[in-house]
C-alpha cells in the first residue's frame, strides 16, 4: 500500500510535536512503551540544537537529521518494525556524523539498539567505497554489482539493519533535490544500483517503486519529466483511485456471494520507461499504467466478476 508521506507535526513554537507525532507512529505499530522513543528524540533534538548553537552543519549538508531521524521512523513503523528499530533509525544519524557517542546509547538504550546502529554504519561503510561517475554504474560492472547486493544481504544477520539503511537513503534521495547536481547524481545512482534492487529482493514494493521513480528523475530528467507530464495525475493520486475501485469491487462481489481475491497497482514512472524502451511503444501504447486483478475460486465465478 502506498502512503502518502505527511509533513511533521508542529506545535505553535514550530518544533515538532513529538506527543502528536508519537500518535501517528501509533497508528501503524503497537509500541508497548513509549519512553525510550521519546527520549530518543530528546536526544536527537539536542544533538541538533548543539550543531545549530555551534552555527556548524552535520555532514550531511546541513540537513536537519533530528527530522530525519524521525522520517526514518515513521518509514519503518509502517513495516511494522518494534521499538529497538525506530529508537536506532532516530538516533543512527546522530551516531554516524559524531555527534552522539555510542557509548551513551548503550547507557541509556541498551545493547539491541546498538547492535543495530552499528549494523548500519557497516553497511555505510561499504557504500562509501562506491563512488560513481557520470557514464559509470558506481565505477562498478553489472555482476560487481550484484556482488554488492549480495553481500550486503549475506552479511546482516538481523534483516531490520538492512530495512533501517533502506529507510536512510529513502530518506537522502527524498532530501537530494535541495543537493547541486553532482550531489543528486551521485545519491540517485548509489540508490538506483544497489538500494532499489535490495528492496525488490525483500518484497517491499512501495518503497522500491518511491527508489526507482526519484532516482530515475535525477538520472534522467527528461525521460522522467516527459511520462510525467503525459500522466494526467500523480501516482499517489491514481494509486488512491485503484485503491477506492478494490473497495467497490469487493462490496459488490460480496453482495453476490462472490470471495474474491483483489489486488491492484498503478504504474510508477520508472517502470512505465522501462515498458516502453523494452517493447518499444511510445506511452500511449501502455495500456496496464492502471491494474487490477480479481482471482475468483470458479470457472462461472469469472463471468460474474466481469458483470460486476
Amino acid at each position: 500500500m502506498v502512503k502518502v508521506r505527511q509533513d511533521h507535526p508542529l506545535d505553535e513554537n514550530g518544533s515538532v510535536d513529538v506527543s502528536a507525532w508519537l500518535e501517528r507512529v501509533r497508528s501503524d505499530v503497537n509500541i508497548q512503551d513509549d519512553v525510550a522513543l521519546i527520549r530518543a528524540c530528546q536526544l536527537s533534538r539536542e544533538a541538533q540544537e548543539k550543531v545549530r548553537i555551534e552555527d556548524d552543519v552535520w555532514a550531511d549538508h546541513g540537513s536537519n537529521s533530528y527530522r530525519t531521524g524521525l522520517e526514518m521512523a515513521e518509514i519503518l513503523a509502517g513495516l511494522g518494525l518494534d521499538e529497538h528499530a525506530l529508537v536506532a533509525s532516530i538516533l543512527y544519524r546522530g551516531v554516524r556524523e559524531k555527534k552522539i557517542s555510542i557509548t551513551r546509547v548503550r547507557e541509556e538504550f541498551g545493547a539491541q539498539v546498538v547492535y543495530l546502529i552499528e549494523g548500519v554504519l557497516q553497511m555505510a561503510a561499504i557504500g562509501s567505497v562506491l563512488h560513481p561517475a557520470p557514464g559509470s554504474v558506481l565505477g562498478q560492472s553489472q555482476g560487481q554489482l550484484d556482488n554488492v547486493r549480495k553481500m550486503l544481504v549475506t552479511m546482516i544477520e538481523d534483516v531490520r539493519v538492512v530495512l533501517i539503511k533502506l529507510a536512510e537513503r529513502t530518506c537522502a534521495i527524498r532530501a537530494v533535490k535541495n543537493g547541486d547536481r553532482k550531489r543528486r547524481y551521485r545519491v540517485a545512482r548509489e540508490v538506483f544500483d544497489v538500494y532499489a534492487p535490495l528492496a525488490h529482493r525483500l518484497g517491499i514494493g512501495h518503497i522500491k517503486w518511491e527508489l526507482e521513480d526519484l532516482s530515475f528523475r535525477y538520472l534522467q530528467p527528461g525521460a522522467y519529466k516527459e511520462i510525467a507530464s503525459l500522466l494526467a495525475e500523480k501516482r499517489l493520486d491514481r494509486q488512491s483511485y485503484i485503491d477506492q475501485v478494490l473497495y467497490e469491487l469487493k462490496t459488490e462481489l460480496a453482495n453476490i456471494g462472490i470471495v474474491a481475491e483483489l489486488s491492484g497497482r498503478a504504474k510508477h514512472i520508472y517502470s512505465i520507461w522501462r515498458k516502453m524502451q523494452r517493447k518499444q511503444v511510445d506511452f500511449h501504447q501502455i495500456y496496464d499504467v492502471r491494474a487490477v486483478r480479481i482471482l475468483v475460486p470458479e470457472l462461472k465465478d469469472c463471468y460474474a466478476a466481469l458483470g460486476i
